[in-house]
């Protein structure tokens, strides 16, 4: 995750993000040159379900979790599986 100076959630660095902007300069980059910005987030009283939904219907393996823009925690797909969602 990328957070400002405040501890909002600007954007996610994914894999994906990385493959796109692999090459020579990639080290030269900054955070905010590569990432996703406003990325799908969750918040603490969304349900399993839900966020399962999204991550299906996104086609995406993890979700932040946010309070107040601030990240909290991470979701990933398996958390929901394990939990016995479905």
């Amino acid at each position: 995750g990328v957070v400002d100076g405040a501890g909002a959630l600007l954007g996610v660095i994914t894999d994906g993000d990385l493959r796109r902007h692999f090459s020579a300069a990639l080290p030269d980059k900054g955070a905010v040159d590569i990432m996703t910005r406003n990325p799908v987030v969750v918040t603490p009283d969304s349900s399993a379900a839900e966020a399962l939904g999204i991550l299906n219907e996104r086609q995406i393996t993890a979700l932040f979790v946010v309070v107040d823009k601030k990240p909290v925690g991470v979701l990933h797909v398996h958390d929901c599986l394990a939990s016995g969602v479905i």
